[in-house]
């Protein structure tokens, strides 16, 4: 056994590791892969009508104001756990 450490010759020649190929392999991979991706999803966004904008705060039916302004009350609450049986 040498002394030498993984992925050298004993000649001086310095060789790359296995997992180094295959990991520049497997990031060339992925790099073709994001490309071919971000060039689809473009094309799909070019080809698809653009989507319209809502305001924030728009217009509340008068029950939706009402049931926000109207918090319920402890009581009624607690009346109602009773009734479902959820209190043990």
């Amino acid at each position: 056994m040498s002394d030498k450490p993984q992925g050298q010759k004993s000649d001086g020649d310095k060789t790359v590791p296995q997992y180094e190929i295959e990991g520049r392999a497997v990031r060339a991979n992925m790099e073709k892969l994001r490309a071919l991706r971000l060039a689809k999803e473009a094309a799909e966004a070019a080809s698809m009508p653009p989507k319209t904008v809502r305001k924030a705060g728009g217009k509340r039916t008068a029950a939706a104001k009402a049931e926000k302004a109207a918090p319920a009350k402890l009581s009624d609450w607690l009346a109602d756990q009773r009734k479902g049986g959820f209190r043990t």
